[in-house]
């Protein structure tokens, strides 16, 4: 019983370790596929994923993102795709890995009649240091939504937030990310064209 306060210590050593990774600004270094209980592919996120759309709602290009409401880089992230959005269509898919503010926001986001204004709204608040939007009332369905995109990057075998799944322009080859990127590397990863700058 001597050892119990080490052991706390350990766990709680462990803990804010795995919160630190979830969430990240950088590209974690092997941007191929991971492999979990369910294989990587976009046909399966398209099924089970419930997210909005930003960008291109007929584009044949398709980006999936994962991201938590609470995430500094998953801000980082929605600025550094919008010069792109002409280009592609990104699902933004809500998921709850930080704090319960992380589940309650992402649903308030899905519940949203114009989810983008108010994914604008709250990645301003964000960077302002704000917190983010408040969370609506009567979204339970929402919430549960989100805990089901948890669950989903979970099987697919991620564990840091953004993360960045769709197939490349030019290839059409699966390509993954995890972490933020900026306009260009973000471009170059799906064979967009990087857009001039401004």
């Amino acid at each position: 019983m001597s050892f119990q306060p080490f052991q706390i210590i350990q766990a709680m050593l462990l803990a804010a370790t795995l919160l630190l990774t979830a969430c990240q600004d950088t590209p974690a270094p092997d941007v191929t596929a991971k492999a979990g209980s369910t294989p990587v592919s976009t046909a399966v996120i398209a099924a089970e994923a419930k997210g909005f759309t930003a960008g291109q709602a007929m584009s044949a290009r398709t980006v999936y993102v994962f991201f938590d409401a609470q995430c500094p880089h998953c801000t980082a992230l929605w600025m550094a795709a919008k010069p792109l959005k002409s280009q592609a269509k990104f699902v933004w898919i809500p998921v709850g890995l930080l704090n319960a503010s992380s589940t309650a926001q992402g649903a308030t986001l899905l519940a949203a009649k114009d989810p983008v204004a108010a994914m604008d709204e709250h990645e301003a608040s964000m960077q302002a240091k704000g917190g983010g939007i408040s969370a609506g009332s009567d979204i339970a369905a929402q919430k549960d939504m989100v805990a089901k995109n948890t669950a989903l990057l979970t099987r697919l075998g991620f564990a840091s937030i953004p993360t960045i799944i769709g197939t490349h322009a030019q290839s059409g080859a699966l390509v993954t990310q995890e972490g933020s990127m900026p306009t260009a590397a973000l471009a170059a990863l799906l064979g967009l064209q990087v857009p001039p700058a401004q």
